[in-house]
């Protein structure tokens, strides 16, 4: 494809996507991918990949969305395995979590139906031009925690959320502090680290700070490590984390890139407030790419 045709193969996938996923994102069910597998001998993701391309609504007569279907799938399209994610520490923790709610909070279990696609990583940038989105799906019936406010999702134990912070995790080390509190997760797992001597964790909403300590520090296997903050984490910081001496801060108080990249853009400007700490952010690859 020419420049200009990646351009507007982009567009095109990442608009269809965007359409599925908050309308129908099970709009793919067993007994579709099993009329293939089981008729045509396709494998389990040649049969996904096809029936996504329908769902998206790319004629694969048209020459240029053949093309683009070809050329995007392969890189685009994950068959996940469910153990890799349930196997996580986090994940065998929180397991037993009961719903519980606090003024407009909710924590809760949901299920994901076999074949639903979601966003499962950052996407993946090639070197001519091309922009992939990240879609996994399972073959089986995958639980997940999930904590809302007011019914709008903050934060869901799906891939991705465990996926986009792998590395940040890795890198985490001394005196950790991190901007939102969500579910805990990337507190417990740093807390986790014997390199890691505490996390500090800033929030304001103090609804979500009750949920969690009821429901989810119970499960941590080091709480001594966590330390709570109630407060506005660009407020903590300008006025305290330079005095905290941290050697390593997070930063994931957004949704997504609609609202994530104003927050990056501030946070950014005050990275010089702390200048021996090493700074992180939640789909920092995701955020550059929307600006």
């Amino acid at each position: 494809m020419t420049h200009d045709e990646i351009k507007r193969a982009n567009t095109l996938v990442f608009e269809r996507l965007a359409l599925l996923l908050n309308n129908r994102p099970d709009f793919i069910n067993k007994e579709m991918v099993n009329e293939l597998t089981e008729g045509f001998s396709l494998s389990v993701p040649e049969a996904f990949s096809l029936l996504l391309c329908a769902a998206l609504g790319f004629d694969t007569e048209d020459d240029f969305e053949r093309a683009l279907w070809e050329s995007y799938a392969p890189y685009m399209i994950h068959h996940l395995d469910e153990s890799v994610f349930t196997s996580d520490p986090f994940y065998k923790a929180t397991r037993a979590s009961e719903r519980k709610c606090i003024n407009e909070w909710e924590l809760r279990v949901d299920r994901l139906e076999p074949y639903t696609a979601f966003v499962c990583d950052d996407p993946l940038t090639l070197p001519d031009g091309r922009i992939i989105p990240q879609i996994g799906f399972f073959d089986c019936e995958f639980e997940f925690l999930s904590v809302l406010q007011g019914g709008r999702e903050w934060m869901t134990l799906m891939p991705n959320e465990i996926v986009t912070q792998r590395l940040p995790i890795k890198k985490a080390s001394g005196r950790v502090c991190t901007y939102g509190l969500g579910l805990g997760y990337f507190a417990f797992m740093c807390a986790d680290k014997d390199e890691v001597e505490s996390v500090t964790v800033v929030e304001r909403d103090e609804s979500v700070v009750s949920l969690f300590k009821e429901i989810l520090l119970p499960c941590f296997t080091h709480p001594e490590k966590i330390e709570i903050v109630v407060a506005d984490a660009f407020e903590f910081a300008e006025a305290s984390a330079p005095a905290r001496g941290f050697d390593y801060i997070f930063a994931d108080i957004w949704h997504d890139p609609s609202d994530g990249v104003s927050a990056y853009k501030r946070f950014k400007t005050l990275e010089k407030l702390c200048p021996s700490t090493r700074f992180d952010y939640w789909i920092e690859k995701t955020l550059k790419l929307y600006m």
